[in-house]
């Protein structure tokens, strides 16, 4: 036992494991999530702003991601380095969705026919920019321990937000994914 700063006394996991003769010790807990009367408001997720800069060649109807920027309200952040590479990752698949992905049938026999990886276009490093991911908000007061969760909300919004980067940038809407040149056109 050691003291601790604050007064209490501390001892190692590793030797409470050796003193009962343990290799590891596992629990398990439940915890109950306030409702949104004890809490007195409703129970928000997580949300996410995102800002798309693109550069659209005209004459060949190329659109390339410039620069990214996502901020993030996640509730409290666990472990800042994964948080980051969930965005960046939910984030390539936006990029995916707005500017490759498509799945192509034959009109006459209904089958798809770039059903393979090799015939379904992804993105590559070179069609990824630099991003930028801030996070920002307090704690997730429906938690016990402040969080939210961020699975789903690094690739929620990139499409639309590229789509809208095009509009700003050739005054023409998209409507449907992928961006293609004969939308463009």
């Amino acid at each position: 036992m050691r003291p601790t700063r604050r007064g209490g006394r501390a001892e190692a996991y590793a030797d409470i494991l050796s003193r009962y003769g343990l290799a590891e010790l596992t629990a398990n807990g439940y915890s109950k999530p306030r409702s949104q009367d004890e809490l007195g408001m409703a129970l928000a997720g997580p949300f996410g702003a995102k800002f798309v800069e693109v550069r659209v060649d005209a004459e060949l109807g190329l659109v390339r991601i410039a620069r990214i920027v996502s901020v993030i309200d996640g509730g409290r952040n666990l472990n800042e380095k994964t948080a980051r590479s969930q965005i960046v990752g939910g984030t390539v698949g936006g990029i995916g969705m707005a500017l490759f992905e498509d799945t192509i049938t034959d009109a006459r026999s209904g089958r798809i026919t770039n059903g393979t990886f090799g015939d379904y276009l992804i993105p590559v490093n070179a069609d990824v920019p630099d991003m930028d991911v801030v996070f920002v908000g307090d704690r997730g007061r429906g938690s016990p321990i402040g969080t939210k969760g961020i699975g789903e909300v690094g690739l929620v919004g990139i499409a639309a937000a590229v789509t809208n980067a095009v509009h700003h940038a050739t005054g023409k809407r998209i409507r449907s994914l992928p961006v293609t040149l004969d939308a463009l056109l």
